[in-house]
């Protein structure tokens, strides 16, 4: 410790030199965490409509209203034709085309199965499929209005005969509204956390080497060790206070879930904050210039904690070798531990394993930037 607390409050001096920095570094999260809750939306509503009725019956009106009825579509087109309504999907304009045939009506009385085409934009593949999945269940819903009409006509009521063999309840667990901001919110706590913490530290030592100030610590008695734990301090402070900024707004302003126990929510966001700063300064070790240890920090840290963390996409979707790959990066440990906190309410016995790798991941982390830093001169 008596090498730690000289470096210590060094690097608090010169933190506190640049009001500037310190000031992004601990806002800029929150202001990126708006943007991001707000902007990225997985839900799929209010999706452009366009209907071509060339039935015009009582009984087509009756499905255009199921679908508008269901409040995920907006109705804007009433194309006059087939080649209308091909180019509204082609401009962009409309998501999803119903084109009801001649003789909808005619079939669906004579007890027949009519035949609605439906044609989707599939540039957004999973949107697509949401769609798709919207449309079938109105489907169903529609056809079994249609039933209990038909059998109340005849004075028949429910009839037993027609009822399903099999009925699926569906039941949805740990997100039941199944709003994205639930995902998206508490997954931005590690991202966010993946994004500045590294970026401060790697310009730690670096900053020093261009400075050339770099010499006064490879002619001093203080060690390795020391050094880098003396650097590490003050801006794990920082990136802790960091998740808490972050971590109050998405609880109070997004109101996300947290059905799980917060103070060990936040005993397993210190490995994985140590880990942040650990990771920047073990870039800082490595390069020479201010420009290149940021663009390496954002390379091993910002783009991974985004594609390869389960953040944005579930792991098991990924091929194998992708998968082996997120290994390689804490954010992916971290995330899942905040799922299960927020969302699945699971106590330690369930993430103690990811939990232990993050603190060892961090640990390894740390040591290799003790090694990488050597007192050489020049």
């Amino acid at each position: 410790m008596n090498g730690v607390i000289p470096i210590f409050k060094k690097e608090i001096r010169e933190i506190w030199r640049d009001p500037y920095t310190l000031g992004i570094a601990l806002f800029l999260p929150l202001v990126l965490l708006f943007l991001f809750a707000y902007s990225m939306n997985l839900d799929v509503k209010n999706i452009p409509l366009a209907v071509l009725d060339m039935d015009n019956s009582a009984e087509s009106r009756a499905y255009v209203a199921a679908i508008v009825n269901s409040g995920k579509f907006d109705l804007k087109y009433r194309p006059e034709n087939a080649q209308e309504a091909e180019r509204l999907l082609d401009w962009g304009k409309a998501q999803v085309v119903v084109l009801i045939p001649t003789g909808f009506a005619q079939t669906l009385l004579g007890g027949g199965t009519a035949d609605v085409q439906t044609l989707v934009d599939g540039t957004f593949p999973t949107s697509a499929r949401v769609v798709q999945s919207y449309v079938n269940v109105i489907n169903d819903t529609f056809t079994a209005r249609l039933l209990a009409d038909h059998f109340a006509d005849l004075g028949m009521g429910n009839s037993g005969a027609l009822a399903p063999a099999v009925t699926a309840v569906p039941r949805i667990r740990y997100n039941p509204a199944m709003k994205s901001a639930n995902l998206i919110v508490p997954g931005l706590i590690g991202v966010l956390l993946m994004a500045f913490p590294p970026l401060l530290s790697a310009l730690a030592i670096v900053r020093e080497k261009e400075s050339g100030s770099i010499q006064q610590i490879f002619i001093s008695p203080v060690r390795p060790s020391a050094f880098i734990v003396g650097k590490l301090i003050p801006y794990g402070i920082i990136a802790f206070i960091e998740l808490l900024l972050v971590l109050l707004a998405a609880r109070y302003w997004f109101q996300a879930p947290l059905a799980g126990s917060l103070p060990l929510f936040l005993l397993a966001s210190v490995p994985y904050v140590i880990s942040t700063v650990a990771i920047g300064l073990l870039v800082s070790t490595i390069t020479r210039t201010q420009l290149t240890a940021m663009l390496l920090a954002l390379v091993l840290t910002f783009m991974p904690s985004f594609l390869f963390s389960g953040f944005l996409f579930p792991l098991f979707t990924m091929p194998a070798v992708l998968q082996i790959y997120s290994y390689l990066f804490p954010a992916r440990y971290f995330i899942e531990i905040t799922y299960d906190v927020f969302l699945k309410g699971v106590g330690l016995e369930v993430w103690l394993g990811q939990l232990a790798i993050l603190s060892l991941y961090t640990a390894g982390i740390v040591a290799f930037a003790v090694m990488r830093f050597k007192k050489k001169v020049g």
